[in-house]
């Protein structure tokens, strides 16, 4: 997979989760996946499409998707997922997906994307990708997400 399609990904959460009020955003360890990803508790999966074909899924925590839904509904205590939390975290995938298709567009590399398919539940596994994908983990104000790519 190509560096320069890769780095929009991290710079989106780098740059967005700030605007949300996160205050320390890093990226973590780098691995290879092997064709499905086994959720965490919850995770957002989004398509690409055009000249760049493929598929992103935002993989988190239970706990993790709570910190994240409450920064973003302005410190509002989530203690559970509901379906407004649900709704957060998958408009958190459309933000940062959109915000990919911008700077990789910007790179004569057009693309779109697809709503946001948000899964929650553990022990189950996604099939993002028919051989390998890129797995990055971004600590996120002392959370993991973990963003797990495949695009052609």
């Amino acid at each position: 997979m190509d560096i320069k399609l890769v780095n929009p990904f991290i710079e989106s959460v780098a740059t967005i989760m700030p605007q949300m009020g996160f205050q320390k955003i890093t990226r973590g360890k780098m691995g290879m996946g092997q064709r499905s990803l086994k959720s965490l508790g919850v995770t957002a999966l989004v398509g690409f499409s055009n000249s760049i074909c493929g598929n992103v899924a935002y993989n988190m925590t239970n706990m993790t998707a709570c910190h994240i839904a409450s920064t973003m509904m302005m410190g509002m205590p989530i203690m559970q997922l509901d379906e407004m939390a649900e709704s957060a975290i998958s408009e958190l995938a459309n933000m940062l997906s959109a915000n990919v298709a911008t700077k990789l567009s910007s790179k004569q590399h057009p693309v779109d994307i697809s709503t946001p398919s948000l899964t929650v539940g553990e022990d189950f596994f996604v099939d993002i990708s028919e051989d390998q994908y890129l797995i990055i983990e971004m600590n996120i104000d002392g959370t993991i997400l973990e963003v797990n790519i495949k695009i052609a």
